[in-house]
């Protein structure tokens, strides 16, 4: 039987299961593997669960079905009786995101990030040689692992300056992006079955990482209105968790931002219970009517929180630049981390923010690049409007969009995808993988021409699969 865990969905389970069996030539290439009713009798589980783990193995090219026969495993990833494949196996299991973006699409509602031609590339070119200028060595010096020491003090000066933030020096570390922080965070305090609090729905990269560490993922719901916080206290006194990831800030993918009075009592909670708060702050300066509250880190005086303030998606994303803010006792283990992963962010990389940084030109590109995606947001929601329905977010990229639960998620993206369309599944956001009824669409990379005409064409997709499913008796009483 399939051991039944709270913290894996149980069609996972079963994927996993068969999966295993394929990979290690168990099962072989072109056998027909149990029937549905067979392997549920078997693994004492409902059909449906079985048939899901099926299609999943299916849709990920591990299986494939005949007409009326039933499925059929399709590859193995070791030695066949040939000898042409070699016998290796990855233990990376998932990036969910990374493989929608590598769809190639026109209209492309899954990618958070911004459309090139509102930044500030031809500032950045046109200094290029001025840089250079000023550090005539760039290209032959390796940055300090910690940071390069005038980005670091940059840094300092300009959460003090425009956050009222003061950070120590020693308190900042670069990084290459949020997503490389989050990264080092999880390599250096959380270990395999250690319990990690993660919010339900979030970042997907996230999910896809804390797994991939063999984490026990414990879900914690957002809303418009925040957290529960005795929810959060009862299950941090439960299972003592390593560590609570949370974008609480325009939330990913919801919007959501939580409110200031939860946020210095989740810097409370980590401290009573002895568990790291993980802030991304990606979104942080992309707010269309009013600043946002001040991040949990500024309420941290246990030093239980470890803060992400990624520059990337509004500055330059190809610069890659990410700060790091930790209490020094921590600063000291994620150093070691950073220097695991790649001994140090590209110097160039630094400098040429540093200039950009320290610019006058920086609170002039805000206030347009805030309205040009206010204007895109609005954009789309005009066109969503009286068709889907979600909650109207205060800054950010995304909106959260609610569609009907009975729809064949997995035909409507497919039939996107051919009709080159790309956006985030509900799914892959939830941290168990539940077939959440939600999409996450982008307004901020498409013009709002593209955006009008992108929406209008999901929009036909959606009403065609949802008629085509109620004329099957799919979806009922509609």
């Amino acid at each position: 039987m399939v051991v039944k865990s709270e913290h894996t969905a149980l069609y996972k389970q079963v994927y996993e299961y068969i999966l295993t069996r394929i990979k290690t030539g168990e099962w072989e290439k072109d056998r027909k593997l149990p029937s549905i009713r067979g392997l549920a009798d078997l693994l004492g589980v409902h059909r449906l669960t079985i048939l899901k783990a099926y299609q999943l193995l299916k849709e990920e090219g591990h299986v494939y079905a005949k007409d009326k026969t039933g499925y059929y495993c399709k590859d193995s990833n070791y030695l066949s009786e040939k000898g042409e494949q070699p016998a290796i196996h990855s233990y990376i299991q998932n990036s969910h995101l990374s493989e929608i973006h590598r769809e190639q699409t026109f209209y492309k509602f899954s990618a958070a990030v911004i459309d090139p031609t509102l930044l500030p590339n031809r500032y950045l070119s046109q200094h290029v040689k001025e840089i250079f200028d000023r550090y005539p060595h760039l290209l032959g010096t390796y940055a300090p692992v910690k940071g390069d020491d005038e980005l670091i003090v940059g840094l300092s000066a300009y959460f003090q300056k425009y956050d009222k933030l003061y950070i120590e020096e020693d308190s900042i570390i670069v990084t290459s992006w949020a997503q490389q922080g989050i990264d080092i965070i999880a390599k250096v305090f959380v270990q395999g079955h250690d319990y990690v609090m993660i919010e339900s729905p979030t970042y997907s990269g996230a999910i896809d990482i804390f797994v991939n560490r063999g984490a026990k993922l414990i879900s914690v719901p957002i809303t418009e209105s925040g957290f529960c916080l005795k929810e959060v206290e009862s299950l941090m006194k439960k299972y003592k968790p390593k560590l609570f990831y949370t974008n609480p800030t325009y939330h990913n993918p919801t919007g959501y931002t939580v409110p200031a009075e939860q946020r210095k009592q989740l810097a409370d909670l980590a401290e009573k219970y002895q568990c790291i708060i993980l802030e991304d702050d990606s979104f942080h300066e992309i707010y269309f009517h009013e600043t946002p509250p001040p991040p949990i880190f500024s309420y941290d005086t246990g030093g239980y929180v470890i803060y992400l303030r990624s520059f990337c998606k509004y500055m330059a994303p190809g610069l890659r630049i990410c700060a790091m803010v930790a209490h020094p006792s921590l600063v000291k283990w994620l150093i070691k981390g950073k220097a695991l992963a790649d001994n140090g962010t590209p110097l160039l990389n630094q400098k040429a923010f540093l200039f950009y940084l320290t610019s006058d030109r920086v609170r002039i590109h805000m206030e347009k690049l805030r309205i040009a995606l206010q204007l895109r947001k609005e954009r789309m929601e005009a066109a969503l409007k009286n068709h889907f329905k979600w909650d109207s977010p205060g800054g950010g990229l995304n909106l959260w969009v609610r569609i009907d639960e009975e729809i064949d998620k997995s035909l409507l993206k497919n039939r996107a995808l051919a009709s080159s369309i790309s956006y985030v599944p509900g799914s892959i956001c939830a941290p168990h993988g539940r077939d959440i009824p939600y999409i996450r669409l982008s307004y901020s990379f498409l013009n709002e021409l593209e955006i009008k005409n992108g929406i209008r064409e999901l929009m036909n997709i959606y009403d065609f699969t949802a008629k085509e499913i109620r004329g099957r008796g799919a979806i009922s009483g509609k």
